[in-house]
């Protein structure tokens, strides 16, 4: 290994001693623009502007970190004041929420029984009105059977009567009266108009 670095270092040796001078490179300075002026200006005085306003902010940003502090203790306190307020108020709606559904379902009830018993009172109204069309039909029939009843036993007493009279114009009068026409005998019949007198 070391006969390495002593081969290395001849190598360098003879780089150095081919270089006949020394090199020495020196930089010109030149004249700066008005744009290089401006700009150097303008940077210092940003970094002016700069170093005042963070002087100026870290009292501010102190100050609201206070102010920050002091309302998030203000609002813990509402929070707190708040929060039983608000399970109050959720009671309160799941109290409305079921009083409304017991109403509701009463108001249902109710409306059920409305309609039964609308339904009830019109199958009743009905069968009253059947029954009082099978009223009416039987007092039709009774009329009928009535009037054909009274007009046969009008029938039958007018004809016993003539049959009567006629038994009594054929016989001799035992008693010395003689009766010649049944005019004694019948009741004066009411006089009955033609149809055809109705019509005009």
């Amino acid at each position: 290994m070391t006969a390495w670095l002593t081969t290395g270092a001849d190598w360098l040796l003879q780089a150095a001693v081919t270089f006949p001078d020394t090199i020495i490179t020196k930089q010109v300075e030149t004249e700066a623009s008005w744009f290089q002026q401006v700009t150097t200006w303008a940077s210092g005085l940003a970094s002016v502007a700069l170093l005042v306003l963070a002087v100026a902010l870290v009292p501010a940003a102190w100050n609201f970190r206070k102010s920050y502090a002091k309302v998030s203790d203000m609002l813990d306190r509402i929070y707190g004041d708040i929060n039983p307020l608000m399970r109050h108020a959720s009671t309160i709606a799941d109290n409305v929420d079921y009083i409304s559904t017991s109403v509701r379902v009463d108001i249902q009830q109710v409306s059920q029984t409305v309609a039964m018993a609308n339904q009830k009172l019109v199958a009743s109204v009905a069968a009253a009105e059947e029954r009082i069309k099978e009223l009416n039909a039987l007092l039709a029939v009774v009329q009928e059977e009535a009037e054909s009843a009274f007009v046969s036993t009008a029938s039958t007493l007018h004809g016993v009567r003539t049959g009567i009279h006629e038994a009594f114009e054929e016989e001799e009068p035992i008693d010395g009266r003689y009766i010649e026409n049944g005019a004694e005998w019948e009741k004066p019949r009411p006089r009955v108009k033609p149809r055809d007198d109705f019509a005009g």
